[in-house]
Order: C-alpha cells, then sequence, then structure tokens
C-alpha cells in the first residue's frame, strides 16, 4: 500500500490536513446515518422480516442524501477512492469502506463499532434486489435480466393468439387495467395467458391497475350537426380519389358496407329511384355549389362520389337534374350526429371550472368582438374545490394547457391561462386535470377499486395502487385486501403525483410490511405534476430510492409508443427504452403492433445489459479499442483533376 507522506499527498492535490478533514466529515455523516435508524427503530419493528436489512439501507441512504456530498465526492476521487456514487444497495458498508483506507492512509487503525456490523455488504445488496425483484415479477427469462410488462388492450378477452404472441416474444407480466373493460373480459384474458402458458412453457405474472380517483373535465355541449365531405388531394391541390358519400334510407338507417366519408340519411322512395350515373345538384352549408354523382344504387343504400369539399347540414336539399320534375327530384338530408365539441383557450383567457356536471360550452362573444361568458366546463370530483386555493397551478390534458387558480367560490373556480401553443389549445370532455400545488384530500381509492378489489384478491399477483399519495393511501388497500382472504397480492406503488413523490419513503416503509413490494414511475401525470423539465431529475431519485430499499421499479409510460401505435419508432424512443434498463421492469402500452413493440424492446434490454447496471458502466470489451489510431488520415487520397 502506499503511504502518503506530506509531499505525495500535496502531489495528489490533497494534504494531510485535507485527508484529516475528509475523514471528520465522513464521520460525523455515519454517526447520524446510525441515528437515524435508531430514531426509526419501531417503524422498523413493523417491517416485514424480507425487507428488514433493506428498510435499514434505505434509512441510511436517505440519511446520506440528506447532505450535499459533491464537494466531498471529488475530494475522495482525487484520492482514487470510491466517491459513495454508487453506494445505493450497500450504503453503510460503502461508507465505512472508505472511512477505513482514509484511516490507514494516516497510519491510523479503524473499525466500525460492533454493534453496528450487522449491515448490508456489497454482495447482499445486489442480492436482496435481485431476489425482491424474483418475487415481485417472478424468474428472469435467460440472457434478460429487466421484466417487460404488456397493458392488454379490450381484444385480449377475444384474441388468444394476440396473448400468445405477447408470451412468444418475451413478455414477462400482463398488465389488465381496471379502467376499461370488467370482470368477464378480464377472466378470459387470463384464461387465454394460462393457455399460452401451458402452450409455451412460460409463466407470467398477472398485474392488475386499480383506476384510482380520475380528475377529469365535464361533458360539453354537443357541437353542430355537420357533415363535412373532403375529397383526397395531393401537393398541388388536384383530386386523386373522390370523397364516398353514403346515402341511406331516413326511416331505417343502414351502415355503410365500407369506409365513407359520410352517411346521409334521405327519404325511402326517393333514394329508391336512383340510378347509377344520376347528378345530385345542391347548394351546400357555406352556400356553395356542389355535385354528387351517384355510382352504385343498392337496395340498402346508394353510393354517391364528391370531387368538392362539401358541408352538409340536416334540411340540405339534393336534386336530381334528371328523371321526374318537380318535387320529386328533390330530398332533404335527414338528421345527422351531432358533433364534438371543444373549447378554444388562449394564453390570457379566463376559464370556468364548475361544480357540477352540466355541459360546459365555448365563451360567447358579441357581434363587436367583445367577451360576454366565459367558457365553462365541470370537473368530475367537485370535492376538489374544498382544497384548492388561489394562485395554485392547474393543468389540463397531460399539460397541453396551463393555468393559474384566480379565484375559488362556493359553486366554481375561475382559471386565467397561463400556457398553450402558440396557436392556441382546445380543451375537450373527458381530459385530465392537474392540481399539483394544491393538498387534495382525495382517497387513493374509490367505491369502484373496492368493488374490482374481489376479482383482483382471487386472480392478480400485483395490484398496482393508481394515485398512491401517503402511506396512509397504502395501509388502507393493504387492510382492504386483508378482509379478502388470505391470498394477498403484491402492492406497486404508482408514483404520478408530486405529493406521491415527495412521501416516496414513508409509502416505501409501510408497503414493505408485506413479502415484496415495487414501485412505477407513471411518467404521464408525474411530468405534469412535477414539470417536464424536472421529470428526468425526478426519476432517478426515484430509481435510487428504490435501489437503496432494494425495491423493485417499473419504467412506464410512452415507452415505445410509436412503434406499438404507428408500427415504426422514434430515434427518441430506442433512448428512451434503453434507458428503461435502470429499472427492473419496463411496461409497453397497447397499440396495433404490440408484438413488435415486445420483440424490439427485448432485443434493446438484452443488448443494454452487456453495458449499464444501474448507474455502473460495464466495461465490456470494446470493439472500437481494437482498431488502434495510426497518427495519420488513413482515408484514401482524392484524387487529381488535370
Amino acid at each position: 500500500m502506499t503511504v502518503i507522506t506530506e509531499d505525495t499527498a500535496h502531489s495528489a492535490y490533497l494534504g494531510i490536513a485535507d485527508i484529516d478533514r475528509i475523514i471528520r466529515e465522513l464521520t460525523a455523516i455515519r454517526v447520524n446515518m446510525v441515528a437515524e435508524m435508531a430514531r426509526s427503530h419501531l417503524r422498523l419493528n413493523e417491517v416485514h422480516s424480507n425487507h428488514q436489512e433493506s428498510a435499514r439501507n434505505l434509512l441510511h441512504y436517505l440519511a446520506l442524501r440528506c447532505h450535499d456530498l459533491r464537494p466531498l465526492q471529488l475530494q475522495l476521487a482525487a484520492l482514487g477512492l470510491s466517491s459513495l456514487g454508487r453506494a445505493e444497495t450497500h450504503v453503510l458498508v460503502t461508507v465505512d469502506a472508505v472511512l477505513g483506507v482514509l484511516h490507514r492512509l494516516m497510519h491510523r487503525s479503524w473499525q466500525p463499532p460492533s454493534k453496528e456490523a450487522d449491515v448490508v455488504d456489497f454482495a447482499n445488496g445486489e442480492r436482496l434486489l435481485a431476489e425482491h425483484t424474483e418475487c415481485l415479477f417472478g424468474p428472469a427469462i435467460p440472457g434478460r435480466g429487466v421484466r417487460i410488462m404488456v397493458t392488454m388492450p379490450s381484444e385480449a378477452a377475444d384474441n388468444f393468439t394476440l396473448v400468445h404472441d405477447l408470451l412468444q416474444q418475451g413478455m414477462d407480466c400482463m398488465r389488465i387495467n381496471c379502467a376499461h373493460d370488467d370482470a368477464a373480459a378480464w377472466l378470459q384474458m387470463i384464461e387465454h395467458l394460462r393457455r399460452a402458458e401451458q402452450s409455451l412453457g412460460r409463466s407470467c405474472r398477472i398485474v392488475m391497475d386499480l383506476a384510482g380517483p380520475k380528475l377529469r373535465t365535464g361533458p360539453l355541449e354537443p357541437g353542430p350537426a355537420v357533415a363535412r365531405i373532403r375529397p383526397c388531394r395531393d401537393i398541388y391541390g388536384r383530386v386523386t380519389a373522390p370523397a364516398r358519400v353514403w346515402l341511406t334510407p331516413e326511416n331505417s338507417p343502414q351502415l355503410p358496407p365500407s369506409p365513407a366519408a359520410a352517411s346521409l340519411p334521405v327519404p325511402a322512395t326517393w333514394l329508391a329511384r336512383l340510378h347509377s350515373g344520376e347528378q345530385l345538384k345542391l347548394t351546400d352549408a357555406r352556400d356553395a355549389k356542389r355535385t354528387f354523382t351517384v355510382v352504385a344504387a343498392m337496395d340498402s343504400g346508394c353510393w354517391a362520389e364528391a370531387t368538392q369539399t362539401t358541408y352538409v347540414v340536416p334540411g340540405t336539399v339534393l336534386q336530381k337534374t334528371t328523371g321526374t320534375k318537380g318535387d320529386e327530384r328533390k330530398a332533404q338530408v335527414g338528421k345527422l350526429p351531432l358533433g364534438k365539441n371543444a373549447i378554444s383557450l388562449q394564453q390570457g383567457d379566463l376559464l370556468i371550472l364548475t361544480r357540477d356536471l352540466t355541459p360546459g360550452y365555448p365563451a360567447i362573444w358579441d357581434s363587436e368582438g367583445q367577451l360576454l361568458t366565459p367558457a365553462t366546463i365541470g370537473c368530475t370530483i367537485p370535492e376538489v374545490f374544498d382544497d384548492v386555493r388561489p394562485g395554485e397551478s392547474i393543468w389540463f390534458d397531460d399539460g397541453k394547457i396551463g393555468g393559474v387558480i384566480e379565484k375559488v367560490d362556493s359553486s366554481r373556480v375561475l382559471v386565467r391561462i397561463t400556457q398553450t401553443r402558440v396557436s392556441g389549445g382546445k380543451l375537450s370532455s373527458d381530459k385530465g386535470i392537474n392540481l399539483p400545488e394544491s393538498d387534495l384530500r382525495l382517497a387513493a381509492t374509490t367505491a369502484k377499486d373496492l368493488e374490482d378489489l374481489a376479482f383482483v384478491a382471487r386472480h392478480a399477483d400485483i395490484v398496482e395502487l393508481s394515485f398512491a399519495n401517503s402511506a396512509r393511501d397504502v395501509e388502507s388497500l393493504q387492510q382492504h385486501l386483508a378482509r379478502l382472504g388470505d391470498r394477498q397480492p403484491a402492492i406497486v406503488l404508482k408514483i404520478e403525483t408530486r405529493r406521491g413523490f415527495d412521501n416516496l419513503p414513508d409509502m416505501l416503509l409501510m408497503a414493505m410490511r408485506a413479502p415484496c413490494c415495487g414501485v412505477m414511475i407513471a411518467r404521464g401525470d408525474l411530468a405534469v405534476e412535477c414539470g417536464f423539465e424536472r421529470l428526468a431529475e425526478v426519476q432517478e431519485e426515484i430509481l435510487w430510492i428504490c435501489e437503496a430499499a432494494h425495491v423493485p421499479v417499473i419504467w412506464a409510460t410512452q415507452v415505445l409508443e410509436t412503434l406499438a401505435k404507428e408500427g415504426m419508432p422514434s430515434r427518441a424512443e430506442i433512448t428512451d427504452a434503453a434507458m428503461g434498463d435502470r429499472a427492473e421492469c419496463v411496461m409497453l402500452n397497447k397499440g396495433p403492433y404490440v408484438v413488435s413493440a415486445v420483440r424490439v424492446l427485448d432485443d434493446i434490454l438484452r443488448r443494454m445489459q452487456e453495458h449499464q447496471a444501474k448507474k455502473r458502466a460495464m466495461l465490456r470489451e470494446l470493439r472500437l479499442a481494437h482498431v488502434l489510431p495510426t497518427g495519420r488520415d488513413t482515408a484514401p487520397e482524392p484524387k487529381q483533376e488535370g
């Protein structure tokens, strides 16, 4: 071992006095870590035996991270020692190892107190996380340690082949979202999985996600009944394909036999006299003269084509150009479905949020453009009105529209819009509402969740607690499950609010009362709640805290989403999926190409496993290292002209 003298220490940029100061600083941190665990002994006694060592390690880590360690890390790195940057799974033993080396450098003997010797060592930290991961998600597939979870679409209840293919491509956990479908459909999905497991000789965990309290916008008054008919055009505006219009009897309307731009109900007697090749003249809702051409007459209706954009409303008159005379040539379009409405919002606009679910409406203006009535919309959980305060922020539709609460009264909340796209935003019904700065007193489990728990307790291996905000939420779910029998699914905490993030350590200690548990980083709502610019930082902190607790993490929301929905991933999605290797499980959402998404994700995770383990780079043989620089440009010289 190298003996550091004053001269050699200075050459390493640190002197004897510096090392002595580092020892004192690190010793003080260690004392605080041990004291913190002693203060929490009552809570430790409630933790399940599977998690006793892990809970102590978590408390050590939290005490360590109460300090800004960056200056200390730089000084330790200058000595060639551990900078504590990979201490998560074995905190106290890492600090002790560094202290031991520092004391030896100063020619002093040092040993940690014997009563504190029973701590998680380097090997046990990794082992505990691996054991807890297997307890929650089941055994890993050879060659890939990170599990893959897939959210089931509704069609999985009727499509055994889909479930079979997902399992064959590498799905480890089937996720059923209780916000969709019903118990009969869920049971069918599970039966398909059991059949696929037998066919492939593989096992797969069943994960059921409780819907939780869904704070969303209420209904809007319907929009006008207008059928917009548009032909396909090329870049020069030339028609490449006419719009297909289905004409159907208004007294017994029939669905079009193939996709149509519009379905127009007309009198049956008039429709029966139409023939292929006839022209139908009309004046549309914009007073534009238009013509439809009948291309096929059938018993159930007629097909017509339009080569110009046309807006048709109830009462629009269609007139044949040939055949019978007078009124018999004419027919009025009957009742059309009402259109969907949306509220247009710009920065500075006022929006009224109401307690009831009376249909809302867009802003009303007078003939001179002066505002008469601000836009109004309801919300699905009026109890939040009791918890919001002026000055707090509010976000709509996954953070696309933001505002500040200006006033709260008994029946409404006035919101000033502060964030939209430059061109403005449109707010429609059934869009999410986030109140990240409000102390909402909403229970994590709703009446529907409690009804669903009876099914979940019988069939699921894992239950996901949506909008987990406090240790009390976790305890409440544990109590409900206990009342449903001895079969206890493991609980996964979905961290999707700012409160949930702030209370994660407390919730973990509560969840660790059970034999196994997990955490999901639900990055959709979490990004809105914490701010998109903070999401990367927040998800890192969740990963660190959970690694210190040896609790497996699910990396979720929009992983390979473009691939799953459209069949081709973006470059950013591939990088994001590779980052999922930092977690113990990666979740994919449903989409027409989800089987391909599972195959691609499986390949990415297998490759990344050779390069990365949590925060530690794995120094696998680097092929580029064999291509040694020659000291000159080896590219061929360009040919000379002449």
